[in-house]
């Protein structure tokens, strides 16, 4: 099969589309023909092997698995002798670690849920990762009831215009915080109130909000708190992984925001990374009910996933970007 390895940490140039065995399928397995594969700031932390923490999970000198990508949606092929939660020809969503920026991909049963019906595959593949991440955060996290006043910072990113949409389904009053020129965007996903972070900051009006989830990684407790009320919860979904060589900056929720939630009246929690087949069941039903719908940006073939990934990082997408990897037919 086709698939977009790599050998060694480094830039996106560093990428090959290379011909490679197909993957195996264990007991409990599913082999999928992969139709679309989503992009997330995962990825590129995998490929630069930066913060150096990652080399814990990812290979300390090299790259442990050479494919990249998380989010699939796509097509069982096969399926492993106990496997009993599908059949050849279903449709499905969901993630893999064996990686998914390749024509097929084996991955726990688990890990996987049935498309959803009113989606494209390019769609689909926008959901799982940052879906289950926002899912988390205004659910999980920020425990967002109806009335809350929701702060998303990064709106307009893939994890942020999807914590907006289900901040919404939950029964929050939402600002979004984003670029100008993605105003319109973060409005168009429900937004009640747009904040232009180039203008103002996020403690605008006070400490007004119940829940704030910080998508965006770089700006410092004392400021996130500032906008919190009394007792308002902190939802830390990721770090500036730019930002320092070992850590990344992920450092607040490794440290800053445990020890400061034991001395201060405000919740600060880095969101949960626990991937669980009972929220793609719930992220299912919040698209087919019309509460969520995925925003791709732009979609790439497999062959160019590099210049994807530039894009990811240099062109500030609204919404996902999806790498299409093949169309249903073939």
């Amino acid at each position: 099969m086709k698939a977009i390895v790599y050998d060694h940490y480094g830039p996106p140039s560093a990428l090959r589309l290379r011909d490679i065995d197909r993957p195996g399928v264990g007991d409990r397995e599913v082999l999928v023909r992969v139709r679309a594969a989503g992009v997330d700031p995962g990825v590129l932390i995998f490929l630069s092997g930066r913060p150096y923490l990652v080399r814990l999970a990812a290979g300390l000198r090299r790259p442990r698995v050479p494919v990249l990508g998380r989010d699939v949606a796509g097509v069982v092929a096969e399926v492993g002798a106990r496997v009993t939660r599908f059949r050849p020809g279903d449709e499905v969503y969901g993630t893999t670690l064996r990686g998914s920026y390749a024509e097929f991909t084996a991955t726990h049963e688990r890990r996987l849920a049935g498309k959803p019906t009113n989606l494209t595959f390019a769609q689909a593949a926008a959901v799982p990762v940052s879906g289950m991440t926002a899912l988390r955060a205004v659910r999980d996290t920020g425990r967002v009831r109806p009335g809350h006043r929701v702060l998303v910072i990064g709106a307009s990113g893939g994890v942020g215009a999807q914590a907006v949409q289900i901040a919404k389904a939950y029964g929050a009053t939402v600002t979004g915080v984003c670029a100008p020129t993605k105003a319109d965007f973060v409005r168009s996903l429900g937004a009640d109130d747009v904040l232009d972070y180039t203008r103002e900051e996020i403690d605008r009006d006070g400490p007004v909000y119940d829940v704030v989830v910080d998508t965006g990684g770089n700006r410092p407790l004392s400021l996130l708190r500032r906008a919190l009320t009394p007792r308002g919860t902190l939802a830390l979904v990721g770090g500036d992984w730019t930002r320092g060589a070992l850590l990344g900056g992920y450092g607040r929720q490794m440290f800053g925001a445990p020890l400061l939630s034991t001395v201060v009246g405000h919740r600060l929690r880095a969101v949960n990374a626990r991937e669980r087949i009972e929220d793609l069941d719930k992220l299912r039903d919040l698209v087919e009910s019309g509460a969520l719908t995925p925003q791709v940006d732009r979609s790439y073939p497999l062959a160019e996933t590099a210049d994807a990934l530039r894009h990811f990082t240099d062109g500030h997408p609204a919404g996902k970007l999806v790498i299409t990897v093949s169309e249903p037919g073939t």
